[in-house]
C-alpha cells in the first residue's frame, strides 16, 4: 500500500463503517500537512484529538498527532490504518493554541505541539486531584490582563496563591528552580500542584494548579481558571531559536480563550506587557512599600573621577576593602574572557581577525583568537608586525586578578559557565564575586551588587535596552534584599531615564519617557517587527515589497538580514504567512530580542 494521498472526495461505499483520523505528521519537510488515515477498531478507545500516533508514510512509520476526527476522509483512495498509540498528547484547546503560535510567530505548528507533548509516554491519565478549591479569583476590574507591579524585595506568592485558591490555575516562573519552590509553597497551603514537564500527566488530569517554566506555558490545565507570570519582563520566557515565541504572550492567549484573568508580576512592567493589559490595568503598592523594596541606588559619576582608574573607582575600591563574607560585595560585567577587545601598542589599531575580520580577543592555543568564527592567531599585528596589545575592553576573568589585588582577599568569578560549588548549589563563601549577569541569579544574598560598567547595558545597540537595562537593576535589588541593600552603579550619563527610575523606585518615570521614544522611532510595542535572515532572506523581502501588502514596510539590508514592519501583529503575520518559503536556508523571528 502507498502513504496517503492529498485531500479529494471519497469513494461511495469504500471502507465503510470505520473511523477516520486526521493526523499531522512530525516530518519537517511536510510543511505542516496533515493525512487521513483509518482507525482500527482495536485502537478505537484510544484515538481522540491530541493523540500521539505512529501512522506509515513513505515506507516508514512516523510519529505524528491527531489533529480531527472527520466524518469522513477528503481523498477518494484507500487509507491506511494508523499502527499504534504511543501516547496521550495535547488536548484539543492547546491544538488550537498550536495553529495560532505558527501563525503568530512564523514557524511550523509541529515544532509547538512538540513542546506541548509529554516528555515521555503517557498511556492514561491518573484521577483528577480534586474539585475546586474556593471562590473564583478576583477579576481585573474591566480587563482580562492585569500587570501587578511589585518591587524586587517583594514576595510575588501572594498573587500566586490567590490565583490557585480559586480553581486550576497556570503559573509560570523564570526557571524550573523557582518554579520548584512555588510548588513547595503551594503545596504547603494545601494546593494540589503538578510540576510540568515531571508530571504532565497530572496536569492533565486537572484538579491542580500546573506550575513550570517557560515549556509550560503550553501544558495541558483542563478547565483553566487563572494564569500567573511571575517577572514576565524576564527575557528568559522568549525563545531564542525560530519560532521565536515567548511564553508570556503564549499564556495572555490561553487565558483570554478560556475567559480566566491574567495577571503578569513585575518590579519594572515592559512596555509589551503593560500594552496587552490596554495600557492601564496596573496594581501597583503604595509608594512607602515601594521605596521600601528597592535598594539605595548609589551612582559614581565616571566623569568627575581621575584619569587611569579603568573600571575601579575609589568608592568601588572602598567597598572591595570593607567586604566580608557575611557582608558580600558582588561586582557585575557583562563580558566574559580576558581581554574583549585590544589594539596595538605601537600603532593603535584595532586588533582584528585576518580571515572574517572579527575582533580578536586573548586566550586560545596562539595567544590570540576571533570572537566571531574561533581561529586562533598568534599575538603580532597584521598593521605594522608588533607582538604587544593593550586591552581596550577586558572581560570578567582579568577583573577578576585585578580585584584580587585591590581587595586583597580571594576573589570567585562566576559566569553562565560556571559550575556550581557544592551539592547546595552556591559557591565558595568568598567575600567579592565578580561576573556576568549571571552571577546575579546564582548568589542568594549581597550586601553590595556593583555594575562596573553600566553604560555598557544603558548603550547597547538593540532597542530594548533600557529595559533590560533596569531589569538588571531590578534582579541586583533581589540579591541586596531591598532598601537594606546597596547597588552601585558607575556611569558617564548618571542623568539616564533608568538611572532615575531606580533612584526613585518608580519605573514608571522610565516606561512614560520610553514608551513616547518608542512610539516616535515606530517601533514596539508601537509597532510589530520581525527579522528576517538567511540565503533565502532576499526572496522573502521581495515578496514582501511587491506592493500588494498596505502597512508592511521592509528595513535594510544589513548583512543578510532585513527587518519587516507593520502597524500590528495582524497585518504582519498575515503577511509572513502568505509568502511563499523560498528554497534557500531562511530564519524568520518575530518580536526579536537583539534587534
Amino acid at each position: 500500500m502507498g502513504a496517503p494521498q492529498p485531500p479529494g472526495r471519497r469513494e461511495a461505499g469504500s471502507q465503510p463503517d470505520l473511523r477516520v483520523a486526521r493526523v499531522l505528521p512530525d516530518v519537517a519537510a511536510l510543511a505542516a500537512r496533515a493525512f487521513d488515515y483509518l482507525v482500527p477498531a482495536s485502537l478505537a478507545a484510544e484515538v481522540r484529538v491530541g493523540s500521539i500516533v505512529r501512522v506509515p508514510l513513505h515506507g516508514r512509520r512516523v510519529r505524528g498527532w491527531v489533529v480531527a476526527l472527520p466524518e469522513e476522509a477528503e481523498t477518494g483512495r484507500r487509507l491506511l490504518p494508523i499502527a499504534k498509540v504511543s501516547s496521550v498528547g495535547p488536548p484539543a484547546d492547546v491544538l488550537a493554541l498550536a495553529e495560532w503560535a505558527a501563525w503568530r510567530w512564523a514557524g511550523p505548528v509541529t515544532r509547538f505541539l512538540r513542546t506541548a507533548s509529554p516528555p515521555g509516554a503517557v498511556r492514561e491519565l491518573p484521577p483528577a486531584a480534586g474539585p475546586g478549591r474556593g471562590p473564583p479569583p478576583r477579576r481585573a476590574a474591566g480587563h482580562a490582563v492585569e500587570v501587578v507591579r511589585a518591587p524586587p524585595a517583594a514576595d510575588p506568592f501572594p498573587v500566586v496563591e490567590e490565583a490557585a485558591r480559586g480553581g486550576d490555575a497556570l503559573v509560570l516562573a523564570p526557571s524550573l528552580g523557582e518554579a520548584a519552590m512555588v510548588a513547595a509553597r503551594l503545596r504547603r497551603a494545601g494546593v494540589p500542584v503538578a510540576v510540568a514537564p515531571r508530571e504532565w500527566a497530572r496536569a492533565a488530569a486537572g484538579g491542580c494548579t500546573v506550575v513550570g517554566a517557560r515549556a509550560a506555558a503550553w501544558a495541558p490545565v483542563p478547565g483553566l481558571a487563572a494564569v500567573v507570570v511571575i517577572d514576565e519582563h524576564d527575557e528568559v520566557y522568549q525563545e531564542e531559536r525560530a519560532p521565536t515565541w515567548n511564553a508570556r504572550d503564549v499564556a495572555v492567549e490561553r487565558a483570554r480563550r478560556a475567559g480566566a484573568p491574567c495577571w503578569l508580576t513585575s518590579p519594572c512592567p515592559s512596555l509589551a506587557a503593560l500594552a496587552l493589559a490596554g495600557g492601564g490595568s496596573v496594581r501597583a503598592p503604595s509608594r512607602s512599600d515601594e521605596r521600601a523594596g528597592w535598594p539605595v541606588l548609589e551612582v559614581v559619576d565616571r566623569r568627575d573621577e581621575a584619569p587611569g582608574l579603568g573600571l575601579y573607582s575609589e568608592r568601588l575600591v572602598a567597598l572591595l576593602r570593607a567586604a566580608t563574607p557575611e557582608e558580600r560585595v558582588v561586582c557585575v560585567l557583562n563580558r566574559k574572557g580576558r581581554a574583549v577587545l585590544m589594539a596595538c601598542a605601537a600603532c593603535g589599531e584595532l586588533a582584528r581577525c585576518e580571515r572574517c575580520d572579527g575582533p580578536l580577543e586573548s586566550g586560545g592555543e596562539l595567544g590570540m583568537r576571533c570572537r566571531r568564527c574561533g581561529l586562533a592567531q598568534p599575538p603580532v599585528c597584521r598593521w605594522c608586525g608588533v607582538g604587544r596589545f593593550k586591552a581596550l575592553r577586558i572581560g570578567v576573568a582579568r577583573v577578576r586578578d585585578e580585584l584580587e589585588l585591590l581587595a586583597g582577599q580571594a576573589v570567585a568569578e562566576v559566569t553562565g559557565d560556571t559550575p556550581p560549588a557544592g551539592p547546595g548549589g552556591g559557591f565558595p563563601a568568598a567575600a567579592v564575586l565578580v561576573g556576568t549577569s549571571a552571577v546575579l541569579h546564582r548568589a542568594a544574598r549581597a550586601a553590595v551588587v556593583a555594575f562596573l560598567d553600566f553604560d555598557q547595558e544603558l548603550l547597547a545597540p538593540r532597542f530594548r535596552a533600557g529595559e533590560e537595562a533596569l531589569a538588571l537593576l531590578a534582579r541586583a535589588g533581589r540579591v541586596a534584599g531591598g532598601r537594606e541593600g546597596r547597588v552601585l552603579v558607575q556611569t558617564r550619563a548618571p542623568g539616564h531615564e533608568v538611572l532615575d527610575a531606580a533612584r526613585h523606585a518608580d519605573p514608571s518615570r522610565f516606561t512614560v519617557v520610553e514608551g513616547a521614544r518608542r512610539a516616535a522611532l515606530r517601533m514596539p510595542p508601537e509597532v510589530a517587527l520581525a527579522r528576517v535572515s538567511g540565503p533565502g532572506a532576499a526572496g522573502v523581502v521581495a515578496q514582501l515589497d511587491g506592493g500588494q501588502l498596505d502597512g508592511v514596510e521592509t528595513l535594510g539590508p544589513a548583512g543578510d538580514r532585513w527587518l519587516v514592519r507593520a502597524g500590528d501583529h495582524r497585518s504582519l503575520c498575515d503577511a509572513l504567512a502568505a509568502v511563499k518559503r523560498p528554497g534557500e536556508r531562511v530564519r524568520v523571528e518575530v518580536d526579536p530580542l537583539r534587534a
